[in-house]
């Protein structure tokens, strides 16, 4: 049995990128698909990544997080399965094959049992003496449940959720978050049987302070998973409420010195010393020892709680409420005549073909997010003898030339009294190319500029945008489920969730 899988790496560029590369050139077996580095830096130079036994494909994601940058990636492969990496793991020699291997024992279980499969990793840390805070910290993703440093999902599976949340804009908690969006803590996500190595990275002062923004990412977990989110991510709680008690006490204290209290001002230094006292005394205790790392500890356990509460507060205000994470569609299906081009009717000849202003940049921004673009149009002319199949031909030729690639252009050429079934409002085109991409209608779009086109996504089940000119009737205009000015305000609608 063949398993095709396609590897993701989310990077910013780090050194680390070129060492997992070199690995997946060693590997005992060569890969079957070429590796998608998401390239997550917010802009500069395309990334140099030299002649390489293996096959690379960079796609650049804007810098909107590794949720973001591994959505475009898996979103531009084609293969069952889809395969995550973090930039800085070293996977073992034999890693593709064996990742083969779990993939294929996974084969026979229905889908819905089984959707994931994570892999095992190990930290190596220093020997002779205790970890520093750091490689504590780092040393913890041997026990942490689900992470993406080696994870394997069903591309359909992970279509169906929406991917990753993009609103967890760090490497926090978005895992976890798609774990059990997917159903991990009912058994559907298994451990298997390779393995990677994850080094510790180098590290300043304050990285343990600027952690603590991921005190924010906890309440969006809150909001969409319900209070018992810790217990089934498997995500120990931590201090939390010591550093609320500790900063509050800070608070009474400068509330004291402000207003002349001086008991106030006393109770509240004195908690807030006791409880500084006690986090750093216990992060000294667990690590070397050495003046730096008591210098480090002592500095950072003076701000991390007020830093914890900080983002604490600003997660409430972002992500009180927040609903379930719905993502992008994985298909569009696009009109031609008056969505893409000017409506000539009955054309027949390529020169005639005018896009509408700003179509071919909306239609780049669905392409780079790894969005599916087909052409779904009737060309009655064809049947009423007007014009010709090669000239229909011709004219289509001419679309893509101006607006770039389609997998697909799928045309109805019968005139109305053929009574054809593949003319719109007909769902079956919308269908043929849900068949053909395997996408779930509910995970497909249909834009077009009359009521027609709405219809026949009702029909197909897809969701139905109307972009509509001087020809569109109000009715149309009035039933349909979503409308938009036009093409490029109907994509920024879509990118921004509404759909």
């Amino acid at each position: 049995m063949t398993i095709d899988t396609t590897i993701v790496i989310p990077t910013v560029g780090r050194d680390s990128l070129w060492t997992l590369l070199d690995a997946l050139a060693e590997q005992t077996v060569p890969l079957h698909h070429p590796v998608i580095v998401a390239d997550d830096r917010p802009d500069g130079d395309d990334l140099v990544l030299g002649d390489r036994t293996i096959d690379v494909e960079v796609v650049r994601t804007g810098g909107g997080g590794p949720a973001r940058a591994r959505n475009i990636g898996w979103r531009h492969a084609r293969t069952r399965w889809i395969s995550f990496l973090d930039d800085d793991v070293v996977p073992d020699v034999s890693w593709y094959r064996d990742l083969i291997a779990d993939l294929r024992l996974l084969e026979d279980y229905p889908e819905q049992e089984i959707v994931g499969s994570q892999g095992r990793l190990t930290v190596p840390l220093p020997e002779g003496r205790r970890p520093t805070d750091w490689e504590r910290s780092t040393a913890s993703l041997e026990t942490s449940a689900w992470i993406t440093a080696d994870m394997s999902y069903r591309r359909d599976r992970l279509a169906a959720v929406g991917g990753f949340d993009e609103r967890f804009h760090r490497a926090f908690r978005e895992d976890a978050d798609l774990a059990l969006r997917l159903g991990a803590e009912r058994g559907r996500i298994v451990t298997g049987s390779r393995h990677v190595t994850h080094p510790v990275r180098p590290s300043d002062d304050w990285a343990s302070l600027r952690a603590q923004a991921g005190n924010a990412d906890d309440i969006l977990m809150r909001a969409v998973h319900g209070p018992g989110w810790h217990e089934r991510a498997k995500a120990p709680e931590g201090r939390r409420k010591t550093h609320l008690a500790i900063t509050a006490a800070g608070v009474a204290a400068v509330a004291g010195l402000l207003s002349r209290r001086r008991s106030l001002a006393a109770a509240g230094t004195l908690g807030w010393l006791a409880g500084t006292a006690e986090f750093a005394r216990h992060r000294i205790a667990s690590g070397p020892m050495t003046a730096g790392e008591i210098r480090r500890m002592l500095l950072t356990s003076a701000a991390i709680p007020a830093a914890a509460t900080w983002h604490l507060l600003r997660g409430v205000r972002l992500h009180h409420g927040a609903p379930p994470w719905r993502g992008i569609p994985e298909l569009v299906l696009l009109d031609r005549d008056g969505t893409l081009v000017e409506d000539v009717p009955y054309n027949g000849d390529p020169d005639l073909v005018r896009p509408l202003p700003g179509v071919r940049q909306a239609l780049d921004r669905l392409r780079a997010e790894g969005v599916r673009l087909m052409i779904v149009t009737n060309q009655s002319g064809i049947g009423r003898g007007i014009i010709s199949e090669p000239q229909a031909d011709a004219v289509d030729e001419r679309v893509v030339e101006l607006l770039g690639p389609f997998e697909a252009v799928l045309r109805c050429p019968h005139s109305p009294d053929d009574q054809c079934s593949c003319r719109k409002p007909s769902p079956d085109l919308l269908k043929q190319a849900l068949a053909t991409t395997g996408v779930h209608p509910d995970r497909a779009v249909m834009i077009g500029d009359i009521g027609s086109d709405m219809d026949a996504a009702t029909h197909a089940g897809v969701h139905g945008f109307l972009v509509p000119t001087t020809q569109t009737r109000r009715e149309e205009v009035d039933a349909a489920p979503r409308s938009a000015a036009g093409l490029v305000q109907a994509v920024d609608q879509i990118l921004g969730g509404a759909w």
